[in-house]
């Protein structure tokens, strides 16, 4: 096995003030009498396994319970992994210890590997370290979804695929009705994003286009000002050309006198010729200056005309700004972003006969690949029926019930009055919520799980009718269900798992069977079991007692204690189990069945009837 239990530590915890409960490899029972705290020791496990916590289940008196638990992991195993990947760590590379706490104020707390962690990582690790079957998992097994659900896990059914395929044919069935449904709306916004992406391309705007216009159109109108300017300018910096005698002093005179002036000492002094240098610069920077100016006044014009096209221009622009731009300040650019998300829309909510048709193929082709899967689903589940069936009647017979036959049923599921099969595209024809395919000429309703139902059936003797097993007697009911978890625990993929008195209502030779079963599960599994027994508990590797200690805890609350017989003291439990008492006769008989339940297990080992062995499918370890 990959993963053992090896221990639990129970501390005030209903009844249990502070007990520690020894585990180990095999079959572990745990006795006691009624009312002594049994079924804590199923809670504590429950709890120490992401269990939902109450704090009406902390002692009385006690500021809260703590349930820890040290099991034994392999190294490379997905649960240390797990650990590691929370923050834990496993002791000497293979311990690994987990801790659960619960205050009288309903607080809980998760530990994993010493790491403090959500108590869903506890319950992920469940998942695969332990499975808990008890009265309310019988009941479970009653329902028709459960049912199946038992049977796929038979099968080892992956039911992946088929759920994706079925995700993916809804999807395409409820794009299809959607766009059937909605076309009249659809028209009207199509045809409204058409018309503003008519208008807009007709206008042909270049991106920034509405900023450069507004340039050039200030440029234009204030044409003569500029000119103006530019020219004034030009006659400060270099002189007015066309007036060579005028003697108005300009910048480019006067900095050539500067640099004169300086030249005439070149050579005397480096401080003086690098500042002859600069004022050589400043008069080339001024004459360049000035001649850009002259040029700018030279190219400038007036223009009413081009300024008259611009500002049509910059109106049917402003225009489209206004429609389509959706910013307080918006321009140009924000009106073509509009333009580019109309255009995917477009294609999003294209209502053309070609656009319907793509959309009617693409649900066909996924309905076929459901239809394919949902066919093998299905065949899968009638095979596994078959062999269910089989080692459940056969192990029925081992629990006295020679008779009875437990059938299995495969039906498709029906398909319900109204329900339309996704073919019609008119207007509410396809219906997403009532899903229905043609598998092998037959129309079926189709789920999530595939398109079957699945019921369990009791045929007590041959003559009598077979009864859905929710319908038969207690009695018979617990055998069933007995019959049905030792075969589907084969198939669980858990390292441990736990029986809380699934042996109710039964007795005698019965009982024998009931024990040599699971005697025989924990050959391949960790077993615990919770009974009240004792050929049950005949059977065990390990016998934990549960004992009413008859003391309280100084507030009223009875005690328990948690202990391992072995020995003289497991002969006397047996004993009390057997008679109520250890008399010499009740010791006498306890020991026979305990030397009958030894022989029993260490004959050749068990093989489970023909009927009993378990589906192929069903060898996965963990």
């Amino acid at each position: 096995m990959s993963c053992v239990l090896e221990e639990l530590h129970i501390r005030g915890l209903g009844v249990i003030d502070d007990a520690v409960l020894a585990l180990g490899p095999g079959l572990t029972v745990v006795t006691g009498e009624t009312g002594a705290g049994k079924t804590m020791v199923v809670t504590g496990l429950l709890l120490l396994f992401g269990g939902r916590a109450d704090s009406a289940r902390v002692r009385a008196g006690a500021e809260q319970a703590s349930i820890e638990g040290r099991l034994e992991v392999r190294p490379e195993s997905v649960v240390a992994q797990r650990v590691r990947a929370a923050g834990g760590e496993l002791d000497d590379g293979t311990g690994l210890v987990l801790r659960r706490t619960v205050s009288t104020a309903g607080r809980s707390r998760a530990y994993v590997g010493g790491a403090a962690t959500p108590v869903g990582v506890l319950g992920g690790l469940a998942e695969r370290l332990v499975a808990v079957h008890g009265q309310a998992d019988q009941a479970r097994l009653t329902r028709p979804r459960d049912q199946r659900t038992a049977l796929d896990r038979f099968a080892a059914v992956d039911l992946g695929p088929y759920a994706t395929a079925y995700l993916n044919w809804r999807d395409a069935a409820a794009a299809l009705a959607d766009r059937v449904d909605r076309m009249a709306e659809l028209r009207r916004e199509a045809d409204l994003l058409t018309h503003g992406l008519a208008e807009i391309e007709s206008a042909q705007p270049r991106p920034g286009e509405d900023a450069e216009l507004a340039t050039l159109a200030g440029r234009l109108a204030h044409a003569d000002s500029l000119r103006l300017a530019a020219r004034t300018a030009h006659d400060a910096l270099v002189g007015d050309a066309e007036d060579p005698v005028a003697d108005a002093a300009n910048v480019v005179g006067l900095l050539g006198g500067a640099r004169r002036s300086l030249s005439q000492q070149a050579g005397a002094d480096p401080g003086l010729d690098e500042l002859a240098a600069r004022v050589a610069d400043l008069a080339a920077l001024a004459a360049d200056v000035g001649a850009d100016c002259g040029t700018y006044a030279e190219q400038l014009e007036s223009d009413p005309a081009r300024l008259e096209q611009i500002e049509r221009r910059r109106a049917v622009l402003a225009a489209l700004v206004r429609k389509y731009a959706d910013r307080l300040e918006p321009d140009l650019d924000d009106a073509l972003r509009w333009a580019e998300r109309a255009r995917l829309r477009l294609a999003e909510i294209d209502v053309s006969d070609e656009a319907i048709a793509a959309l009617i193929a693409r649900r066909d082709e996924t309905g076929a690949v459901v239809s394919l899967l949902a066919a093998e689903l299905s065949t899968r589940r009638r095979e596994a029926a078959g062999v269910l069936s089989a080692a459940a009647s056969a192990e029925l017979t081992g629990l006295a019930m020679a008779s009875a036959r437990l059938w299995i049923e495969v039906r498709p599921r029906a398909v319900a009055p109204g329900s339309v099969a996704p073919g019609s595209v008119a207007p509410g024809s396809v219906a997403p919520g009532s899903p229905v395919l043609t598998i092998d000429g037959r129309d079926v309703a189709v789920g999530p799980d595939g398109v079957d139902e699945v019921e369990f059936l009791l045929q007590p003797h041959p003559d009598a009718p077979a009864l859905a097993i929710g319908a038969v007697s207690g009695g018979e009911l617990s055998r069933v269900m007995l019959a049905l978890e030792v075969c589907l625990a084969s198939t669980d993929p858990v390292p441990t798992m736990v029986f809380d008195e699934v042996d109710a209502g039964v007795g005698g030779r019965t009982a024998v069977e009931v024990g040599r079963r699971l005697a025989r599960l924990s050959r391949d599994h960790q077993v615990v079991v919770v009974t009240h027994l004792p050929q049950v508990a005949a059977y065990a590797d390990r016998h934990v007692v549960v004992d009413n200690l008859g003391g309280t805890n100084g507030v009223g609350v009875t005690a328990s204690n948690v202990r391992t017989v072995s020995g003289p003291e497991r002969v006397a439990e047996v004993a009390r189990m057997l008679a109520g008492n250890v008399s010499d006769t009740a010791l006498e008989h306890a020991g026979e069945l305990l030397s009958f339940a030894a022989a029993d297990r260490d004959a050749t080992p068990m093989q489970a009837s023909a009927g009993g062995r378990a589906h192929p499918a069903a060898k996965s370890q963990p």
